[in-house]
């Protein structure tokens, strides 16, 4: 985790019982984040919580680890309060560099796609790669506590296992997540909306404990600051 310790001015150690803006309005990914995080005492809210209209913010980042901090920083400075937020990248075997999506999963030539427009993009690139594509999400996260006390990640543990993109799609939709509509675990050879948590397997998203690792540092890192300004 890179963390600017030395540039914090005052932290108060525990994150427990504070609020936090959780940079999405996508009511699904709210619902996740909010999963992930129980029990670790913090109030998250979404973008659709706040009374306050923010305009479109910078997303041009090179990764998703860049693309979370730039969303992080507008959102801090149009709110003025703590916000974390995340981005993630598609990584697809068996495309060009310059061809793979990225950070781009919903954009394709400038344009973005709806969740039913991204289906059909991805099963086509499915079936151009012979029925079925070998995938990764590379996930980041960056929080912003004030102008000088920031924190951002990317490890592997934020970051899905390796799955298949399959070019015939399942009946089923997850608004807000299309491609879990075509997204097939590799050991079972089953769609990820077709295997129950009894099952046994380590979903795509089963990166919960990365985030609360994360969350956990944060307080680990803000008290021993704190302990040096006493």
């Amino acid at each position: 985790m890179t963390a600017l310790a030395n540039n914090i001015i005052k932290a108060e150690g525990d994150l427990r019982n504070m609020r936090f803006l959780y940079g999405t309005a996508n009511p699904a990914k709210l619902d996740s984040m909010r999963r992930m995080l129980m029990g670790l005492g913090l109030e998250i809210i979404g973008l659709n919580d706040i009374k306050k209209t923010i305009g479109e913010v910078d997303e041009s980042g090179n990764n998703p680890l860049e693309n979370a901090r730039l969303k992080a920083l507008a959102y801090y400075r149009a709110t003025n309060i703590p916000v974390f937020s995340c981005d993630s990248g598609l990584y697809i075997e068996g495309i060009e560099s310059e061809k793979q999506p990225g950070v781009h999963v919903r954009r394709v030539k400038g344009r973005v796609l709806t969740d039913e427009e991204m289906i059909a993009y991805y099963t086509e690139v499915a079936e151009y790669l012979g029925g079925y594509a070998k995938a990764k999400y590379k996930n980041a996260i960056c929080l912003v506590m004030s102008d000088h006390e920031i924190y951002q990640y990317d490890g592997e543990d934020i970051s899905s296992e390796s799955f298949l993109l399959a070019a015939k799609p399942h009946v089923n939709r997850t608004a807000g997540f299309p491609l879990d509509s075509i997204s097939i675990e590799i050991e079972s050879g089953k769609y990820y909306m077709d295997l129950e948590a009894s099952d046994g397997y380590k979903s795509k998203y089963d990166i919960g404990q990365g985030f609360r690792d994360f969350f956990l540092r944060v307080l680990k890192e803000r008290e021993a600051a704190a302990a040096l300004q006493e």
